[in-house]
C-alpha cells in the first residue's frame, strides 16, 4: 500500500494499518459474496481506497458530524472515510442486503464504532445529516430528490458530495443549485484519476 502511505503520510499507524487491512478483508468476503469486480479488486488501492479518500483531500469533517453514504455497495466511500475520521458518525445504506452484510462484517472486524449499516433506501432513512456522500450511484437529478430532506442545509459545512466521472457540468446545472467540481487528478498522479471528479452540491 505504498500509494496510500504516500498520499496520506500524516495518518497515524493505527489508521494506516486499518486501511491496509481492507484489501485482505474484502478479498475474503468477495469470495463468499461478490461485491467487487475482479478488475477492481486487482486495483483495490487506487479504485477503492484512494478514490474514496479523495473526499478527505477536500473536506475536513468536524468531530461529531453525521455522514450518510447512500448506495454504499460494499462500503465505499463510507468505510475508508470512517477509518480516516474516527470521531465522525457514518451511516451506510444500500438496497441490496448482501452488500450491507459485508459492510457490517468489515466494520466489526476492524472494530469501527462509528459505523452503522442498514438495508434500506434513502427515502426510508430517518434523521438529518451534515453531508450525504455517494459514489457513482445515479444521475444527480434522480438522486437529489431522494436525499435533499436528509441534509442540514442550514449550515455552511453541509451538502452533498458526489464521486463521479466524465463531463458533469450539464448534469449538475439542471439542478439550479450552487455546486463546485474538483478534479481528483489535481490530488493524485495516477492515470485512473484523470477522469475522476468530486462534486460538492451546496444549499
Amino acid at each position: 500500500m505504498e500509494l496510500l502511505r504516500h498520499y496520506f503520510s500524516s495518518l497515524d499507524e493505527t489508521r494506516l494499518a486499518q486501511l491496509e487491512s481492507l484489501a485482505e478483508l474484502y478479498q475474503t468476503w468477495n469470495q463468499k459474496i461478490n461485491v467487487i469486480s475482479r478488475k477492481d479488486m486487482d486495483a483495490f488501492e487506487q479504485h477503492h481506497l484512494l478514490h474514496s479518500l479523495g473526499i478527505a483531500k477536500l473536506f475536513d469533517f468536524d468531530a461529531g458530524s453525521r455522514i450518510l453514504d447512500v448506495g454504499t455497495g460494499g462500503g465505499f466511500p463510507g468505510i475508508p472515510l470512517a477509518i480516516y475520521y474516527p470521531e465522525v458518525e457514518f451511516t451506510l445504506i444500500d438496497s441490496i442486503g448482501k452488500k450491507v452484510k459485508v459492510v457490517r462484517e468489515v466494520a466489526d472486524a476492524l472494530g469501527l464504532k462509528n459505523v452503522s449499516a442498514a438495508h434500506q433506501r434513502a427515502e426510508e432513512t430517518k434523521g438529518k445529516f451534515d453531508y450525504v456522500v455517494s459514489r457513482a450511484v445515479t444521475r444527480a437529478e434522480r438522486f437529489v430528490p431522494w436525499v435533499e430532506q436528509k441534509v442540514k442545509w442550514n449550515q455552511e459545512a453541509s451538502g452533498m458530495i458526489f464521486l463521479k466521472g466524465g463531463e458533469l457540468k450539464k448534469e449538475f446545472s439542471v439542478l439550479k443549485r450552487p455546486y463546485t467540481i474538483y478534479r481528483l487528478s489535481d490530488y493524485y498522479e495516477e492515470d485512473f484519476f484523470e477522469t475522476k471528479k468530486l462534486v460538492h452540491l451546496k444549499k
